[in-house]
């Protein structure tokens, strides 16, 4: 057996020419490799972060888009829905304005009594509920967006074109007209004007003539 020598202790092999201090400084780097390593991942985790938020904000405004094109989408199948239901509607009350027509003609004449007339009145109730509405007076301005004009004469007491005979009553529904009235149409009496603004112009001249203030 070896006997090992009092106050001998064990050194870490030193190159030689190389001191103590130059050993501990070697070893110094591996013992501060820890905290780069943690900053690395701390990086990566950021970047990371990043690269989700990116794809959030990208799904949400995909989302929001995808959102907005289904509500423009419901909107235009309401607005198609009640375009069809009007056209609907306004087909049907069209094929029923001949029965109409037949029912004031009856009335005109005296003719809608009894159980016929119930049955009328029913009609013109339930085509008034549709929206139908029917238009067309007697002396009212003669209009070409909703007037037809089936006969023309001159009157002397009308001064614009003027409706003198209801043929036949218009409908509209809403805004919409289904039909015009046919009208009988009058205009005012060629050289009636220039009558009126000559005898217009002549009043004045005669009253002078005629008398005025008498002086003292």
């Amino acid at each position: 057996m070896t006997e090992e020598t009092p106050g001998f202790e064990e050194k870490p092999d030193v190159p030689s020419g190389a001191t103590a201090d130059d050993a501990e400084s070697k070893a110094a780097p591996e013992e501060g490799a820890a905290p780069a390593g943690d900053a690395n991942e701390n990086a990566g985790l950021v970047a990371q972060l990043d690269q989700v938020r990116t794809a959030l904000n990208e799904r949400t405004l995909d989302l929001q888009r995808l959102q907005a094109e289904f509500q423009n989408y419901r909107r235009r199948v309401e607005r198609d829905r009640i375009a069809v239901k009007e056209i609907a509607v306004a087909n049907l009350l069209t094929e029923l304005l001949p029965v109409l027509d037949d029912i004031g003609r009856a009335r005109d004449h005296g003719e809608l009594v009894g159980g016929f007339k119930s049955v009328a009145e029913s009609l013109e109730t339930v085509a008034a509920k549709m929206g139908l509405q029917q238009f067309g007076k007697e002396g009212e301005p003669f209009d070409p967006t909703i007037h037809e004009a089936l006969m023309h004469s001159y009157a002397p007491d009308v001064t614009e074109t003027t409706c003198v005979a209801i043929l036949q009553p218009g409908y509209r529904i809403g805004e919409r007209t289904i039909r015009p009235a046919r009208v009988a149409v009058a205009e005012p009496q060629p050289g009636t004007q220039t009558v009126k603004a000559e005898e217009s112009e002549s009043e004045p001249a005669e009253d002078k003539e005629n008398g005025g203030p008498d002086e003292g």
